[in-house]
C-alpha cells in the first residue's frame, strides 16, 4: 500500500503540484487543506502516514501546527515546507522529519521524509 499523505498549504496550485509529485514517488495524497485548522481536522479524520505542512498558513504558523500534529496518537511524519529556501532554522520538534524548500519538491526523496517503512 502506498504511503498516505495529507498536504496543508494555502496555495491550491502548490497542492496540485504536490499531488503529482507524491504520485510520482509512489505516495497517495489522501487529503488537502488550505488552513491550519482545516489541516488539523483532516489529519484527525484521515490519520495519514505523513503530512506536508507549509510554514506560512493564513490562520496559524505552520511550525505551531507541526507541534500539534507531531504528538498525535499514530505519530505521523511531518515535513515542513516553504518558499523561503533557508527554512525555519533549527528544528527541534519531536516528530518533525525536516524542512524541504518548495522548489526542491520535485527532486526530493519524499518517501524517506513522509513514510516509515
Amino acid at each position: 500500500m502506498p504511503g498516505r499523505v495529507l498536504v496543508v498549504d494555502d496555495d491550491p496550485l502548490f497542492r496540485a503540484v504536490a499531488r503529482r509529485v507524491l504520485a510520482a514517488h509512489g505516495l497517495e495524497m489522501v487529503g488537502e487543506a488550505g488552513t491550519a485548522s482545516d489541516g488539523y481536522a483532516e489529519a484527525l479524520r484521515l490519520e495519514p502516514d505523513g503530512i506536508l505542512v507549509d510554514i506560512g498558513l493564513p490562520d496559524e504558523d505552520g511550525i505551531a501546527l507541526a507541534h500539534r500534529l507531531a504528538v498525535l496518537a499514530w505519530r505521523p511524519r511531518v515535513l515542513l515546507t516553504s518558499t523561503d529556501a533557508d527554512g525555519p532554522g533549527q528544528l527541534r520538534i519531536d516528530g518533525i522529519t525536516g524542512f524541504l524548500p518548495k522548489q526542491e519538491l520535485p527532486d526530493a526523496s519524499l518517501r524517506h521524509f513522509l513514510v516509515t517503512e
